[in-house]
């Protein structure tokens, strides 16, 4: 056996260079079409006219010619630039060519590049090159997709840590002390007959303890860093005319769902992203739960009870100036246990001593299912900041923002394997089982650490996680 972990190798030399249009599809000012492979260089040559030899990292005017030939008219003024291997993003040949956002020059340079021997680059392959050649290991490869796709700026943040290396350098401490035991156990069994001392159990238990508390915290930063990465659904649901429009309103921050005095307006269904701290959420209005005639209102009312259960979050608004109705004490009913909360809404209104009355009522109710409750105003603002703190820390389940967050279900994956098999290492060595059992433990610890930056990803997985790339990255 052996303590080195496999780095990720190019099974083959690169021997196609491949190209893709790298800026969005549409009109632009700037449009990019990139090659990358040993011909990016010579083929680049032979689309534009240019005015300077191509150095490394200096870019160059240069004209984008109508036809093959270096005699034929201009059709655009261009910036190329190259990068030399291997000094560029994916360890090859790189080429850019800056033109003018026209999708008809873009396209001409494209098919004109693949008519000189280049091939259409796949969704991500050119950062899958840069993973190959070990530019970036595969957590700053999906960190490259996280930030192309990111909507808040939590979300880029995080991803920029991410392609940082911020999580690679939080699981390498923990990787390096579990090769050293690794190392220590092979040594005992190597040499043993040279006197080296094998390692008691209660110095292999010791090692093995220490490695579970970076473990479990790595695990448990999931929870955050899943939510800044998806998002939330947060559904508000409550009679009809108890302010849930108003208070959709008020966290939107416009008047995006319409609010009347007459019950039963919202009759489908409104939705709309926000970005609460960082966190993205989608705000659900649902119809007034009620007993109702109307097809229209019943159907309304479905749905309502359907984003109910699927909701991540639900908010359910009471209203202060009413009494609590069965059908409300249902809904509390319904989301005890949830991650939930109650906004006892028109508060502004409850100064008359039967109001005063029905808050409390509202309140005792919450308190008797569990969900935590706030006094809000729609009208006035009253609780709204309130309300948005424990949202945040109902999305976040009191998580605080640090580096090197899991953010995706293959990265959480791999620690929950790593932690089963040192749990499982940890039992052998109780039971006095042969440190080559315990190794096998060991070693499956450190593969599901190496599936983490992708040094002992098998190729399929590889392939499912560069296709859900855009094309030209």
């Amino acid at each position: 056996m052996t303590t080195e972990a496999k780095v990720p190798e190019v099974t083959a030399a690169i021997v196609d260079t491949i190209v893709a249009i790298s800026t969005p599809p549409g009109r632009g000012g700037i449009g990019i079409v990139r090659l990358s492979g040993p011909l990016a260089a010579s083929i680049a040559a032979q689309l534009v006219r240019l005015r300077q030899p191509m150095e490394h990292a200096r870019a160059r005017l240069a004209e984008v010619l109508d036809e093959n030939d270096a005699s034929s008219e201009r059709i655009d003024e261009a910036v190329i630039t190259l990068f030399a291997a291997p000094n560029s993003y994916t360890g090859d040949e790189l080429v850019e060519i800056a033109a003018h956002g026209s999708p008809v020059v873009l396209d001409m340079l494209l098919r004109r590049a693949l008519e000189h021997g280049a091939r259409l680059a796949e969704p991500g392959e050119f950062t899958e090159r840069a993973f190959l050649a070990g530019k970036l290991d595969l957590t700053q490869a999906e960190a490259v997709r996280d930030l192309i796709d990111a909507q808040t700026l939590t979300q880029a943040r995080q991803a920029a840590s991410q392609m940082g290396g911020a999580l690679s350098r939080r699981v390498a401490p923990t990787k390096q002390s579990l090769l050293e035991l690794i190392a220590l156990l092979e040594a005992g069994i190597d040499f043993a007959e040279d006197d080296v001392d094998v390692a008691p159990k209660a110095e292999i238990s010791r090692r093995i303890t220490t490695l579970a508390p970076p473990l479990a915290a790595l695990e448990a930063s999931f929870a955050r860093g899943r939510i800044v990465h998806d998002g939330l659904t947060l559904a508000i649901v409550g009679r009809p005319n108890a302010g849930k429009s108003s208070l959709f309103n008020r966290l939107v921050e416009r008047d995006r769902a319409i609010v009347t005095a007459t019950p039963g307006t919202t009759r489908d269904l409104v939705t709309e992203r926000i970005s609460l701290e960082g966190i993205p959420l989608e705000l659900v209005d649902t119809a007034g739960l009620r007993e109702a005639f109307e097809e229209v209102e019943q159907l309304g009312i479905a749905r309502s009870r359907e984003a109910l259960a699927d909701a991540a979050i639900v908010l359910v608004v009471l209203d202060a100036t009413q009494p609590l109705n069965q059908e409300e004490r249902g809904v509390l009913a319904a989301v005890q246990g949830r991650s939930a909360l109650v906004a006892i809404n028109k508060s502004d209104l409850a100064d008359q001593a039967q109001d005063k009355g029905a808050m409390q009522t509202d309140r005792t109710a919450a308190d008797e299912f569990g969900v935590p409750a706030v006094a809000t105003s729609a009208l006035t603002g009253e609780g709204i900041g309130p309300l948005r703190e424990k949202i945040v820390a109902l999305a976040t389940g009191g998580a605080s923002a640090e580096p090197g967050l899991l953010t995706n279900l293959r990265q959480q994956q791999a620690i929950v394997a790593a932690r089963a098999a040192l749990a499982d290492a940890d039992r052998a060595n109780e039971n006095s089982i042969p440190h080559e059992m315990i190794l096998l433990d060991l070693y499956r610890a450190l593969w599901a650490l190496d599936s983490l930056t992708g040094q002992t990803t098998p190729d399929d997985v590889l392939n499912l996680i560069f296709s859900t790339f855009c094309i030209g990255k």
